[in-house]
């Protein structure tokens, strides 16, 4: 699987501190092996952000994506705690 971030992502991902960028690497890499093992929560989105998936990369902070209609793409779109992104 192709794996795609957004400006937005990239800026998110920046501003994150050095403890999630890691994590994120590490939760990125069992997405890579297999993209619904339990510990990634991966799970569709309802509202606005209704066509796209959340994975989870701490116990607050989240990792959404949106992937092409075949699946060979997943476009990382946000990087952020739970509370910020929901609301």
């Amino acid at each position: 699987m192709k794996i795609i971030f957004t400006k937005r992502f990239e800026k998110q991902y920046s501003s994150a501190s050095i403890q999630i960028q890691n994590k994120f690497e590490e939760k990125l890499n069992i997405f890579l092996k297999n993209k619904y093992d339990k510990v990634l929560n991966n799970h569709s989105l309802k509202g606005k952000l209704k066509g796209h998936r959340s994975i989870n990369i701490t116990g607050d902070w989240r990792a959404i994506f949106k992937e092409s209609k075949n699946e060979e793409c997943a476009y990382f779109v946000l990087l952020g705690r739970h509370s910020e992104l929901y609301n």
